[in-house]
């Protein structure tokens, strides 16, 4: 099994969000949205070269992954914006569902962390306003 796949069996059979699978070391997390990504990026966790299979993957996340330097993502579902990203950043994408955007967790309204990116070409700003939504959202 090669480590797109072994990550995906893990993303299913464990129920998780994400899982990161590197030749000798796999990262795993239950954790919803882009917070774990952050946290790997803040740690300094070198996962360049992972393999990645993600729950849900809008532009925020892709740019985040492209920041980790991971080799290929599977998202069960991927908006148009990651997938855009990931492919100009050199990234192979592959998905279950492709949609025009991620939803926030009420369904009602766009992702909060999408739409904070949406106008960020590069992955260093979009990191930027990653973190001022998520210090915004955390006072709401």
């Amino acid at each position: 099994m090669n480590r797109l796949e072994r990550a995906k069996t893990l993303l299913w059979e464990e129920n998780l969000t994400c899982v990161l699978v590197g030749e000798d070391r796999e990262y795993k997390t239950d954790v919803r949205g882009v917070r774990y990504l952050l946290r790997l990026i803040e740690n300094g966790e070198d996962v360049r070269g992972f393999s990645v299979a993600d729950k849900v993957v809008g532009k925020g996340a892709a740019f985040l992954y492209v920041l980790l330097g991971v080799k290929e993502v599977y998202a069960d579902v991927v908006s148009e914006g990651a997938r855009t990203v990931l492919f100009t950043f050199g990234i192979s994408v592959s998905e279950r569902e492709r949609v025009e955007r991620i939803l926030n967790r009420k369904g009602d309204g766009p992702c909060p962390i999408e739409h904070a990116v949406r106008d960020c070409i590069s992955p260093e700003e979009a990191y930027v306003c990653i973190v001022e939504r998520l210090k915004e959202l955390a006072k709401e």
